[in-house]
């Protein structure tokens, strides 16, 4: 996919997004789970939270994606999320693992690495936690391997989001400083990532249409925000209003 063709993709996935409001279940950090609630749905998806062995099953066999977040890395949420992937693996639903943390904790790389196993559509991390993940430096040329050997999307967020299927490559400049001033930005963008993932089966095009409708809305609110307290308000407001027109003028991709 050229890079060029990327804001008119992500319009058309955001569009079609709107129109048939997906339901992504999350499993994701306490801290998080308010404002990725409060993403999804600026975005026009619908987001489900339960972590309850009783009925997270039935929660996820109705839902159309789902995020897995390590997040609070307790023994409630790797049962969870056991049974949250049997359910994806019987209905074939999409699902993204956000690794985060995993370059400060032996036990949860370990745990993650077996989550990579079970095939994510998509794996959005920074660069500390490739390395954790990847035992690589997080080159370019080390994420598409990577990729080609998960059969997985990688979506390496920073200042410049890399994106790649081991095939396909694209690089996001868009996004604002302000960006990592709030908890639980990269949470939100992996969730993104998943109710596009639900929309759009191309999973390259759909996560990488996901992180340029998160940073061209953070590059709005970053202008509009006075500082990190009114810029997740800014934000919500800025991927609420985005539209084609937006997304073509100010995207940055290469």
């Amino acid at each position: 996919m050229p890079a060029a063709e990327l804001p008119h993709i992500t319009a058309d996935i955001l569009a079609r997004l709107r129109v048939r409001a997906p339901r992504v279940h999350c499993i994701t950090n306490s801290v998080a789970q308010a404002f990725t609630a409060n993403i999804l749905l600026a975005a026009g998806a619908i987001p489900s939270m339960t972590l309850s062995a009783d009925e997270i099953g039935t929660f996820v066999g109705r839902a159309d994606a789902l995020l897995v977040n390590l997040g609070t890395f307790d023994e409630e949420r790797r049962e969870a999320t056991a049974a949250a992937l049997g359910v994806v693996s019987e209905r074939r639903l999409p699902w993204v693992l956000d690794p985060v943390f995993i370059d400060r904790s032996e036990p949860r790389a370990e745990h993650a690495k077996s989550l990579v196993a079970l095939t994510p559509d998509a794996i959005r991390l920074n660069h500390a936690e490739f390395m954790a993940l990847s035992d690589s430096d997080p080159e370019d040329a080390a994420l598409k391997r990577y990729a080609l050997d998960t059969l997985a999307v990688v979506a390496l967020t920073g200042t410049v989001d890399r994106i790649t299927d081991g095939a396909c490559f694209i690089s996001i400049e868009n996004g604002h400083p302000l960006m990592g001033r709030v908890t639980a930005m990269g949470c939100a963008a992996s969730a993104l990532a998943a109710a596009f993932l639900a929309i759009e089966s191309d999973a390259f095009a759909a996560t990488a249409a996901a992180l340029l409708c998160l940073g061209v809305a953070g590059g709005i609110a970053g202008d509009r925000a006075s500082g990190p307290g009114s810029f997740p308000a800014a934000l919500l407001d800025a991927l609420y209003a985005l539209d084609k027109h937006t997304l073509e003028e100010k995207a940055r991709v290469a």
